[in-house]
């Protein structure tokens, strides 16, 4: 097939999104898209992951192809092709951690960094802000592939607040960073301008709005969250069932939406999961960017252990930190745990760590079901494949025979085989109750009585899950 040269229509077509779109959604979007080549009916463009590929084709293709179609006038497909930027492997071995002062770095891009230094100057003469933590800034959040995507939106939250990205939610479960980021937006955004910023909890929120209503106060506590720059709300699942302040919410988020001031959410789920929201409150919180914050992937482990060890200015040796990072999965509250664990040791019984003393100090740690990587969606997944079902039957509301059971089961299994709460697990299921969760329990528990088949059943799922997981 012969080469068709369309590369000037494709730089002026880039040249006319970023100027529709805006620098930083452009930045974080476009800067890594490259041309590569053109066929008659056709152009391929270059992204750097599977993941950037797939948000590009639902986000942009049409905007991509209606552009190339005004400027060539010709019906062009875009295509895609994965090439992974040069020493993208180095980086995933080794994340660095955001820089300090994103102003002096690209957002992201094959040109940025491997790592920035922070500045002297402004972040060290403006006293820290009161709600916010010191240590909760971007030069000390370490990227990896579960959290790559929020990071950078966080960081672009930080330069322009109020603008494209607003509301930003970010959900995942605990202790994986959620109010680390949050509050490294606030800081930026402290450091860097005069807003007037206010970080609280959903609890803490409900409660001063109880308060104030009990004390006549209503006014002043409405001039308090309407009247700010920086919204930032942690944990707003703690909001379920709370109509009156969700009521409150409703309107505090409308008056800072409209007057272009930066809201930020977290969450320990997607939103679509949380029961007894309004929907007018759900549709508040979903019309921005949600992003989501995975376990972080074993180089990432190893990163954030090391940027922890620096900061305490001691050193572990790395045959240590691999054990910690290969046997501590879970989130990175667990992995300071270890840490913390190691570092006392080494203090008060003043020896040097060792892979010896290291295994013998955190056995127990190691030892755990909830270590071994097993996660709830990985028994979701696989149960609901066997029934011929999908992971949203399995949360969702439907009632079905079969899908009851196979609910049930996975409940059962998850029980058995980690050491989730039930009441983790009924937020995984969907945002359940915890006492539905001890009931399907319970249910399987007297269904294994009665039924000689069942326990086969169970065996048989859980050989299935544990091989599956031994793929991933």
């Amino acid at each position: 097939m012969a080469e068709w040269d369309y590369e000037v229509f494709w730089k002026e077509m880039m040249s006319q999104i970023r100027t529709e779109l805006g620098e930083q959604e452009f930045s974080i979007w476009f800067i890594n898209l490259e041309y590569v080549r053109a066929a008659e009916k056709s152009i391929t463009a270059a992204v750097p992951s599977a993941f950037y590929r797939d948000q590009i084709k639902s986000r942009y293709q049409n905007l991509i192809e209606n552009k190339l179609k005004e400027l060539t006038g010709k019906e062009l497909t875009i295509e895609f092709e994965v090439v992974p930027r040069d020493k993208a492997a180095d980086v995933q071995k080794i994340p660095e951690a955001l820089p300090n002062n994103p102003e002096k770095v690209p957002v992201s891009g094959k040109n940025a960094p491997e790592a920035a230094a922070v500045p002297a100057g402004t972040a060290e003469k403006k006293a820290r802000h009161p709600q916010l933590r010191e240590d909760y800034i971007f030069d000390k959040y370490v990227i990896g592939e579960n959290n790559s995507f929020a990071a950078n939106a966080a960081l672009a939250i930080g330069k322009n607040p109020g603008t494209a990205y607003n509301p930003f939610l970010i959900y995942g479960g605990v202790g994986l960073g959620k109010t680390h980021l949050m509050q490294a937006i606030g800081n930026y955004i402290h450091t860097n301008s005069e807003s007037k910023i206010i970080y609280t909890t959903a609890e803490n929120f409900t409660n001063e709005f109880t308060q104030s209503i009990k004390e006549n106060r209503m006014p002043a506590f409405k001039n308090k969250y309407r009247y700010v720059d920086v919204l930032l709300i942690d944990d707003i699942h703690f909001l379920e069932s709370k109509s009156g302040t969700q009521e409150e919410l409703f309107y505090t988020f409308d008056a800072l939406y409209d007057a272009k001031k930066q809201i930020v959410f977290t969450c320990d789920r997607p939103v679509s999961e949380l029961k007894n929201l309004t929907d007018r409150l759900r549709s508040r919180f979903e019309r921005g960017l949600n992003v989501d914050l995975q376990p972080p992937n074993y180089e990432t482990r190893c990163a954030i252990l090391k940027k922890k060890i620096e900061a305490r200015n001691t050193s572990i040796p790395d045959e240590v930190i691999a054990l910690v990072s290969k046997n501590v999965s879970t989130n990175i509250r667990d992995l300071e745990a270890a840490l913390t664990k190691l570092m006392a040791y080494t203090e008060l019984v003043g020896k040097n760590i060792t892979v010896e003393i290291a295994q013998q100090q955190l056995k127990d740690v190691f030892a755990s079901p909830r270590q071994t990587n097993m996660s709830i969606e990985t028994i979701q997944r696989v149960i609901a494949e066997s029934y011929g079902l999908t992971i949203n039957d399995l949360k969702g509301p439907k009632r079905n025979t079969n899908i009851i059971l196979a609910r049930q089961l996975a409940m059962y299994i998850a029980r058995e085989i980690t050491e989730y709460s039930t009441t983790e697990l009924g937020q995984a299921f969907g945002g359940r109750d915890h006492t539905t969760v001890m009931h399907s329990c319970q249910k399987i528990g007297e269904s294994i009585r009665v039924n000689p088949t069942m326990d086969s059943t169970i065996e048989s799922l859980k050989r299935a899950i544990k091989e599956y997981n031994a793929k991933s």
